[in-house]
């Protein structure tokens, strides 16, 4: 009997946040025959132009049950938030399906549905601030690719999904189809959901690029001390306001910030060389490996060995 799988789309959708699962389960399906059913719905069927103006044909909203409801993302996200069809319909589907999920901003679809209160999320890192202060009840981990609260999945922004969706079909069909699907999709591993979402804004310094010279910076001297009253210093302002300039342009304080350049570099090093762990972590500036231990747990939910095994694996 085929999983049946519905996917919410809505106008101005993002493309890529429904094509990247749609392609994923497809091709697994191509290694299970008969594993999946894939059904695009709509509030309003027909022809749904996407945010890049591209359309696809939607089906209407249908009764399940389905294995797996999803939501995509996109611009249009706030129109469909909305729309109350929309939301009775995840509701009620949510309800009766073994597992939902959401791609980047369709999270907040969940929200709104009510299925997130009380669990953890995640979303795409631009959206992160604003979710937090719209649904304070939600454990919202900005931080990550993809997260799994019980029978709900939510993932950051659109590429994402196809990771989302590569997990789904791993826990369908088994790590092997799941890996033959990413070698088909030309992925060239599988991203594990505790993997860090904010290395694209942090190497770009921020959302206006305000501190990437910093950054390039902070990069070079991750064995130093890297203290905000340094870093303020080096960037001619006052601690102070320092701390909140940084924090509004990428979403963390300083702090997090080099902690996050640390663990990118170890992980980095820890995948690609045989060095070793303890050695590691000196160089990347966490000082003794436990640390990083603590750290790589906290970022990306394992320590740095099980990450060495799954490389070279």
């Amino acid at each position: 009997m085929p999983r049946r799988i519905g996917l919410l789309i809505f106008p101005g959708f993002q493309l890529l946040d429904a094509a990247g699962p749609v392609a994923a389960f497809e091709i697994a399906g191509r290694f299970a025959p008969g594993a999946y059913a894939l059904q695009l719905v709509a509030a309003e069927p027909g022809l749904v132009r996407s945010s890049s103006g591209v359309a696809w044909a939607a089906e209407p909203l249908a009764d399940g049950p389905f294995d797996t409801v999803m939501a995509a993302g996109g611009y249009g996200t706030a129109g469909a938030m909305a729309c109350p069809r929309t939301l009775a319909w995840l509701s009620a589907e949510a309800a009766r399906a073994r597992r939902v999920a959401s791609v980047c901003s369709g999270t907040y679809l969940l929200a709104e549905a009510g299925l997130l209160d009380g669990r953890a999320a995640t979303t795409h890192w631009g959206r992160s601030q604003d979710f937090a202060r719209r649904y304070p009840r939600i454990d919202l981990q900005p931080d990550r690719i993809f997260v799994r609260d019980g029978p709900v999945w939510t993932s950051a922004g659109i590429t994402a999904g196809i990771d989302l969706a590569l997990a789904l079909v791993a826990e369908d069909l088994g790590e092997a189809v799941a890996r033959r699907t990413a070698q088909e999709l030309v992925v060239h591993q599988r991203r594990p959901g505790g993997q860090s979402q904010f290395s694209a804004l942090v190497e770009l310094g921020g959302q206006s690029g305000r501190f990437a010279d910093l950054m390039a910076w902070m990069r070079e001297r991750l064995h130093e001390p890297l203290g905000v009253e340094r870093l303020a210093d080096r960037a001619a302002m006052s601690p102070r306001h320092f701390a909140r300039a940084f924090a509004a342009e990428t979403g963390l304080t300083p702090a997090k910030a080099v902690e996050r350049l640390r663990l990118e570099a170890a992980r980095l090093r820890v995948e690609a060389s045989a060095e070793p762990i303890d050695r590691v972590a000196e160089t990347a500036g966490f000082g003794d490996a436990e640390r990083m231990r603590r750290a790589f747990i906290r970022a990306f939910g394992q320590p740095p060995q099980a990450l060495r095994r799954a490389a070279r694996a």
